[in-house]
C-alpha cells in the first residue's frame, strides 16, 4: 500500500495536493460550525442514580437540577425598595418565560422560605430559577435570559450564576480559548519548524498538513452531533493534537527524506525508501495512539467519549495527510521544498561558513547515548526513583466534579458561587435531592419518620418533606424547598452544610444511605455529592477493562513491530514512570494549590475525568516515541546480523545491540526532540485557557511529553537496552515462529545510511 502511494505522489502529485485542497475546503464548511453544536457537559454516568433521580425530577415533579440563579444587591438591603423593584422585576420576566419551571425569590417566597433566599447580612438577594431543556438546553435558555434581564440598576448590583450558567459560560470561554491557543501555537511551531529545516516552504508543509487534520476532525465531530452528544472540550483535543502529531508525522517523513536523499539516492528512490520505514512507522505509530484512545468509548460520560471521537479522528487525518498528501507535495516541490533557507541567510549575514558534514559516531545523540549506556545502572535507578518521587503526591488525589471554580474569577458565576458558600446561610449546590419512585402507599406519618431521621444526619440543616420541613428530627412546618408526592413518587430535599466534594459531604451521603427509606422501598439520591461518587465509580469500575485493553494492545502492537516480548514490557513499565511524575505534579499543584495553580482557583479535588483522559492520550503519545525510536533501532539491529555486501549473518552480540541503540538515537534523536518541543507547544498553548482543567489538560500533557520524550526516551530507554543486551530481541519460539507469519517486515537499514555525513 505504502509503495502505491509512493508510486501516485510520483506520477500524479497535482492531483492528490488538488484533492487535498479540495477535502480541506470541504471540512471547513462542514466542520467550523461544530462548535455550536457541543455541549459543555457530560460529566456525569448517564445510567447512574443520581442520573435517574434526575429523570424523574423532570418527568414526575416538573424539576431540574439545572439551575439559573441571579444575586440582587444593595448596600442598603435586598428588601430596600430599588432592590425589591429590580428583584421582582426578574422574577416576572423569569415567569414569564415558557423555559422556566420555577422561580423563588426573598421578594416572592413564603416567609420560612424567604430567609434561606437572604444572605447573612441581608444585603443579597437570591433568585432561584428551574430551567427546563435539561443539560444542553437550559444552557441556551439561560444564556437568552441573562442577556435580557441581568444588568446593574439604580445602584444595585445583578449577577448571574447557576449550573446552567456554567455550562453556558464554559462554553463560550472555550470557543475564546481556541482561537488564544491556536495564535499561540500556529506561530511558536513556525518558528521551531524553521529551525529544525530551515526553510519556510518546508517548515510550512507541516503546518498545511495540521490544517488538514484539525479541519477534518472538526468535520467528523459535527457530523457525529447529528447521532449523539458531542463535548465542547474535544475541539481543544483536535487543534492540539492535530497540530502536534501533524508536524510529527510530517518531520519524520521529510527528516528520513533528506537522509536517503544525502546518502546519494535519486529523489524517487528516496520516496520509496521513506514510505517503507517512516511511512509505515506513521501509521503504525497513528494506530497505537488511535487505539490507545479509543478505549474511552468504553465509559459512560460522554465528556470522555467526545475525546475518543476527537482523538481518533484527529490522528487518521493526521496520518492520512502525512503519508499521502506529504509525499506528493515533496514530488511536487522539488528543490524548492529547501527554498528560503532562513539559516543560510543569517550564517550569510554573520559570515559564518557552512556547517561541516558530521559521521554518526560524531553526533551528539550518539554520543550522549554512548555516555548513558556506559553508566546504564546509576542512571537508570536515579531517573526511577526521581520519577517515582514526582509521582507520589498522586496517591492523596481527591475526586470532584467542576462547578463554578472552573471559570475565572472574573466570571459572573464564579462570583456567585463565591457568594453562596460565604454569605449565605446555605449553599444551594450541596443539596441533596431524595426520589422515592414507588410511593404508593406510603402514609404521611412514614414520610415524617424518614424525613426526620435524615435531619438527624451530621451536617444536615433542613428536610424538606411531602407537608413538612424537619430539623433536628423535629417538625418546624411547611416545606421551605422542594418537596411533593406526583405521579406515583415522592420527592423530598435535604439541605446540608457540609462543603461539596468535602470528607463531610462524602461521610453525609454514607450516612444519608443507611437510613431506613420509608416503607421499605426503593430510594434514589441526586445532588451534587451523588452525582460526583456516581462519576468516580463509573471511572473506577471500568478501569481495570481500559487499562488491561490499552496494555494488551501496546503490546501487541510492538511485538508486530519487534518480534520481542522484552521490548512491549519496557515500553508499559517506561510509559507508566513517565506520566507518575505528571500525575504527582498536576495534583500537587492543582488540587493542593503549589505554585498559584496555575492561576487557577484550588478546590481541593481534581476532576475526576481528567487522569483517566490524560492517562489515555499521554500513553498514547508516548508510544509515538516509543515506536519512532524502536523502529529505527530495529533497523540497525537487523543490519547488524544480515547477509550483504558488509555482514555474513553472524550472530549478533551486545555490542551490536548497543551500536544499534546508539545509531538509531542518533538518527532520530534530533527528530523526536524537535517533535516534542512542538508537541509541548501545542499542548501548552492549552494553559492559556481560562477554564481550570483545560489548563490542567495543558500542564499535564505538556509535563508528560517532555519528561517522556527527555529523561525517558533518551536516557532511560538506552539503559534498559544496554542492560538487557541481546535479551532486548527475545522472544519465545512459538511467538517467534507466529512473528515471522504475521509480524511487519522490512529489510534491515541499507549499508550506505548507517555513516553517511549528516549535520548535527
Amino acid at each position: 500500500m505504502l509503495q502505491t502511494i509512493a508510486h501516485l505522489a510520483i506520477r500524479a502529485p497535482k492531483r492528490i495536493v488538488g484533492a487535498a485542497v479540495l477535502v480541506m475546503v470541504a471540512a471547513a464548511v462542514f466542520g467550523i460550525p461544530v462548535a455550536g453544536s457541543l455541549s459543555a457537559g457530560g460529566f456525569v454516568d448517564p445510567t447512574s442514580e443520581s442520573s435517574q433521580a434526575g429523570r424523574l425530577l423532570d418527568e414526575k415533579f416538573g424539576q431540574s437540577d439545572q439551575q439559573l440563579l441571579i444575586t440582587v444587591s444593595d448596600p442598603a438591603g435586598a428588601t430596600s425598595p430599588a432592590a425589591r423593584t429590580v428583584g421582582t422585576g426578574i422574577v416576572d420576566r423569569l415567569k414569564a418565560s415558557p423555559h422556566v419551571l420555577g422561580v423563588s425569590s426573598p421578594w416572592t417566597s413564603p416567609p420560612a422560605a424567604a430567609g434561606e433566599l437572604l444572605s447573612k447580612d441581608g444585603t443579597i438577594g437570591l433568585v432561584v430559577a428551574i430551567m427546563d431543556g435539561g443539560e444542553n438546553g437550559a444552557q441556551k435558555y439561560a444564556k437568552a435570559l441573562v442577556a435580557d434581564i441581568v444588568h446593574d440598576q439604580d445602584g444595585v448590583t445583578v449577577r448571574a450564576g447557576g449550573t446552567a450558567m456554567i455550562y453556558s459560560q464554559i462554553t463560550e470561554q472555550t470557543q475564546r480559548d481556541l482561537l488564544m491557543m491556536e495564535s499561540i501555537a500556529v506561530p511558536l511551531s513556525f518558528v521551531v519548524l524553521v529551525w529544525v529545516f530551515g526553510g519556510l516552504v518546508a517548515a510550512a508543509l507541516p503546518l498545511a498538513v495540521g490544517l488538514l487534520a484539525i479541519l477534518g476532525s472538526m468535520a467528523v465531530l459535527r457530523l457525529i452531533t447529528f447521532f449523539t452528544d458531542v463535548s465542547i472540550f474535544g475541539l481543544n483535543l483536535s487543534t492540539a493534537l492535530g497540530l502536534a502529531l501533524a508536524i510529527d508525522y510530517t518531520l519524520l517523513i521529510l527528516s528520513r527524506y533528506r537522509d536517503e536523499v544525502a546518502a546519494g539516492a535519486d529523489r524517487e528512490h528516496a520516496l520509496r525508501r521513506t514510505m517503507a520505514t517512516a511511512g509505515r512507522t506513521v501509521l503504525f505509530s497513528a494506530t497505537t495512539v488511535a487505539l490507545s484512545m479509543s478505549a474511552m468509548i468504553l465509559f459512560p460520560m460522554y465528556f470522555l467519549k467526545s475525546f475518543a471521537y476527537a482523538g481518533i479522528a484527529t490522528v487518521a487525518f493526521a496520518a492520512a495527510a502525512a503519508v499521502i498528501v506529504g509525499p506528493a507535495a515533496i514530488i511536487l516541490l522539488g528543490d524548492r521544498l529547501d527554498s528560503f533557507d532562513i539559516r543560510r541567510l543569517l550564517r550569510r549575514i554573520s559570515g559564518r561558513p557552512e556547517p561541516a558534514a558530521k559521521a554518526l559516531p560524531e553526533m551528539f545523540w550518539y554520543r550522549s547515548t554512548k555516555f548513558v549506556m556506559g553508566h546504564a545502572i546509576p542512571i537508570g535507578l536515579a531517573i526511577v526513583v526521581l520519577l517515582v518521587l514526582l509521582g507520589v503526591p498522586f496517591l492523596r488525589v481527591q475526586f470532584g466534579n467542576p462547578d463554578d471554580r472552573v471559570l475565572p474569577r472574573t466570571a459572573s458565576t464564579h462570583q456567585v458561587g463565591d457568594q453562596l458558600r460565604t454569605d449565605f446561610a446555605s449553599d444551594f449546590s450541596t443539596a441533596v435531592t431524595v426520589v422515592v419512585p414507588d410511593a404508593e402507599g406510603i402514609s404521611a406519618a412514614e414520610f415524617g419518620r424518614y424525613a426526620a431521621d435524615l435531619s438527624r444526619v451530621p451536617d444536615v440543616s433542613l428536610v424538606s418533606a411531602p407537608g413538612a420541613t424537619y430539623v433536628d428530627g423535629r417538625d418546624v412546618g411547611p416545606p421551605s424547598a422542594p418537596a411533593a408526592v406526583a405521579g406515583g413518587s415522592a420527592l423530598l430535599t435535604v439541605r446540608s452544610t457540609a462543603p461539596l466534594f468535602s470528607e463531610a459531604s462524602k461521610a453525609q451521603l454514607d450516612r444519608l444511605h443507611t437510613v431506613a427509606p420509608p416503607g421499605g422501598r426503593e430510594v434514589l439520591m441526586g445532588g451534587g455529592a451523588q452525582a460526583n461518587r456516581d462519576s468516580v465509580q463509573a471511572i473506577m469500575s471500568r478501569m481495570p477493562l481500559v487499562l488491561g485493553l490499552i496494555a494488551v494492545i501496546t503490546f501487541a502492537l510492538l511485538f508486530l513491530l519487534t518480534g520481542s516480548v522484552v521490548l512491549p514490557l519496557k515500553a508499559l513499565i517506561l510509559n507508566v514512570l513517565s506520566l507518575s511524575a505528571a500525575f504527582g505534579a498536576l495534583v500537587w499543584i492543582f488540587q493542593e494549590g503549589h505554585l498559584g495553580a496555575f492561576g487557577t482557583t484550588p478546590t481541593g479535588t481534581m476532576e475526576a475525568n481528567m487522569p483517566v483522559l490524560l492517562f489515555c492520550i499521554a500513553f498514547g503519545l508516548s508510544m509515538d516515541y516509543e515506536v519512532f525510536l524502536v523502529a529505527r533501532i530495529r533497523e540497525y539491529w537487523l543490519a547488524s546480523g544480515a547477509v550483504g555486501p558488509t555482514t555474513s549473518g553472524r550472530a549478533q552480540t551486545r555490542a551490536d545491540n548497543d551500536e544499534s541503540v546508539a545509531l538509531g538515537l542518533a538518527r532520530t534523536g534530533r527528530v523526536v526532540t524537535a517533535a516534542a518541543l512542538i508537541m509541548s507547544i501545542a499542548f501548552a498553548a492549552l494553559i492559556a485557557a481560562q477554564v481550570s482543567f483545560m489548563r490542567l489538560f495543558g500542564v499535564g500533557l505538556t509535563l508528560a511529553v517532555l519528561v517522556d520524550a527527555t529523561l525517558v526516551r533518551m536516557a532511560l530507554l538506552p539503559a534498559f537496552m544496554h542492560v538487557m543486551g541481546r535479551w532486548n530481541w527475545w522472544a519465545p519460539k512459538a511467538l517467534t515462529r507466529l512473528h515471522r507469519r504475521i509480524g511487519l517486515h522490512e529489510g534491515p537499514a541499507e549499508p550506505v545510511t548507517a555513516g553517511f555525513g549528516v549535520r548535527d
